[in-house]
């Protein structure tokens, strides 16, 4: 398709008001001291992967509210302390367990582990209640109520994984990276802002972003759910609440405190996560950062910044 969203021009002048509520750090501040509550413990089971110089484990933690979180480890074979890399997967989308992405970090020099979100993939669990009803996805459920939305267990759920990398003895704990695109994207710029642990993002596309106008534009993926609902519950004073809710999750409000260096990708095609909403996020950072316009790529894999992202990640890391 052609360009829907802003000219270049525009989205790279795009800043718009951060929406956060009063109490935006507070309810984050409890949020992470309730994580803190539930002790860092995991559990690594050998997996015989076909594969040479790698030890690959299935990996169990225990995340927010004690839920039952898995993913894949892959540890190489050496001596000394060795990079850590946390991957976050997209939206309903790691196709059995992503474990050859797992494996192929760490045959990069990597100990690598990715976390399998709750809910949507493998055996992770999400045990967190809504006391209200929601359209199928992921994106409404406990929507009308900040400590019941989905996204709080997940984005601790993300910090914890990081926990977990940085907690095992083959790792630097002071060469830690955190990577995904989309949700994952997303969720590893959410590690970056809530753990002192990471030393360097890269996310591609990422989701969660400026979600007013996200809501508006978006014509197609999780975003239209919350449309859905609305159109399901039309009364001017719910979408008030929506959007005081999502208000908390917007990574365009955490992007303030996120200190690492950062690397961003965008498609100006993007019809699942539009432009305008990633650079609201990259204009709103304070950190060192880059990004990296694609300007006939949308949603999808994006061979020429497999390159560059190495770049960045051997550059800081160094495995």
């Amino acid at each position: 398709m052609l360009q829907y969203d802003m000219p270049l021009e525009e989205l790279k002048k795009y800043k718009p008001a951060l929406t956060k509520q009063p109490d935006f750090d507070e309810f984050w501040d409890k949020s992470l001291k309730k994580l803190a509550e539930v002790p860092l413990k995991y559990e690594l089971t050998p997996y015989n992967y076909p594969v040479k110089g790698v030890k690959v484990y299935r990996v169990s933690y225990l995340g927010f509210e004690n839920a039952n979180i898995e993913g894949w480890l892959a540890i190489p074979e050496g001596e000394g302390l060795k990079p850590g890399l946390v991957l976050y997967h997209g939206y309903n989308w790691a196709c059995e367990g992503l474990t050859y992405e797992v494996v192929n970090w760490a045959l990069h020099g990597y100990v690598a582990m990715n976390m399998l979100v709750r809910g949507q993939q493998g055996n992770s669990v999400d045990n967190i209640i809504s006391s209200t009803g929601f359209v199928p996805g992921w994106m409404c459920k406990g929507i009308l109520n900040p400590e019941e939305y989905y996204y709080r267990a997940v984005f601790m759920d993300a910090v914890r994984a990081v926990e977990v990398l940085a907690s095992l003895p083959e790792v630097d704990k002071t060469r830690i990276g955190v990577t995904g695109g989309s949700q994952g994207g997303g969720l590893s710029l959410v590690a970056a802002a809530f753990s002192d642990k990471v030393k360097v993002a890269v996310a591609d596309y990422p989701f969660l972003a400026n979600f007013e106008r996200a809501i508006a534009i978006t014509p197609q993926g999780p975003y239209p759910e919350i449309v859905q609902y609305l159109r399901r519950n039309a009364k001017p004073e719910i979408e008030a609440q929506v959007l005081k809710t999502l208000s908390y999750f917007d990574i365009m409000n955490l992007a303030p405190r996120i200190k690492c260096r950062t690397w961003i990708s965008v498609g100006l095609v993007d019809e699942i996560t539009p432009p305008s909403t990633i650079f609201a996020v990259y204009n709103n950072l304070s950190c060192p950062k880059e990004i990296a316009i694609y300007k006939y790529f949308g949603h999808e894999h994006i061979p020429v910044a497999i390159e560059t992202k190495l770049s960045i990640l051997m550059e800081e890391l160094n495995p």
